[in-house]
């Protein structure tokens, strides 16, 4: 286990994987366009020579992403018990990229392709048998990413956003809003509620505006039971996140939803993401995932 105390190597190395459709192109181009050196269809048993390849190479090689996946055939089983033993003592990460299976079909429609697992079968599974495949994978991530609702561009942003040189952070969490109405975010680690509040979608003044305007801001934060639990949260979470850097858990999620993620959840996500902020070692990333969508 690695702590906060603890030295790692200078090398360091992201294992991008998931769904075929999900977006590993993309954030494979994201994460290079960080400086980050990417290493695409890598077999899981060249993981091993490449993190001892970055460690000696110091600065030099400093930060590798190897995309791995089910293209690598009968190889890839091996990867999740590889995995398992590269992280003692080391600076190795895992990135899942999920999307819903009607999602993923649409995207393979687009382009006519295959899919690469479908064989003599049709393109459903196909996703099947990949969901099968990449199970124990999915459960050993570090973060997990759901694309089913951002484009390409969207997507680069929250990659960079997450993988971008936070200097001394060993953390990083991302304070997501969201709308109930929408579905729970599936790449959520902690989830909030904050339906007990008035809900401002009924004030004819304030029905048309959002959670990043003051008049919102402040009919929210008006409520006694507003402030006292977005206090009581931040002081609750201060300890979660501590943890997960003595953990050596990188990123984590902490998704705020109210029914439609315009009102509620914006005004307090955002003022969670400002008490999160000081805390040592986290760095905080604000994410609105439904706003706009009314």
């Amino acid at each position: 286990m690695v702590t906060v105390t603890d030295e790692v190597p200078a090398g360091e190395i992201l294992i991008v994987t998931g769904m075929s459709g999900a977006g590993r192109t993309t954030a494979a181009n994201a994460l290079e366009d960080l400086g980050w050196y990417v290493v695409d269809n890598l077999p899981p048993q060249m993981l091993r020579p490449l993190l001892e390849l970055s460690e000696l190479a110091g600065n030099a090689l400093p930060r590798v992403a190897a995309v791995v996946d089910v293209r690598g055939g009968e190889l890839f089983a091996a990867l999740p018990d590889i995995t398992r033993a590269l992280r003692h003592g080391r600076a190795l990460r895992i990135l899942f990229l999920d999307a819903a299976d009607e999602v993923l079909v649409r995207r393979f429609e687009s382009v006519r392709r295959p899919h690469p697992l479908q064989g003599d079968g049709t393109l459903v599974d196909g996703i099947r048998r990949e969901r099968e495949r990449l199970a124990p994978i999915r459960e050993s991530a570090d973060v997990i990413v759901d694309t089913s609702r951002d484009n390409i561009h969207q997507l680069a942003t929250y990659i960079a956003d997450l993988f971008a040189d936070d200097g001394a952070a060993r953390h990083t969490v991302t304070v997501m809003s969201f709308g109930f109405k929408y579905g729970l975010p599936p790449d959520a680690d902690l989830v909030a509620d904050m339906r007990f509040l008035p809900n401002p979608f009924w004030n004819p003044e304030l029905k048309a505006l959002t959670g990043e305007d003051d008049a919102v801001r402040e009919e929210v934060l008006s409520h006694d039971n507003a402030r006292e639990f977005i206090d009581a949260y931040a002081a609750a979470l201060a300890p979660v996140l501590r943890g997960y850097q003595e953990e050596n858990k990188r990123h984590s999620v902490v998704a705020v939803g109210c029914t439609g993620g315009k009102h509620r959840s914006v005004v307090t996500a955002r003022e969670l993401a400002q008490r999160l902020s000081g805390l040592p070692g986290v760095a905080v990333r604000l994410k609105h995932r439904d706003l706009g969508r009314e």
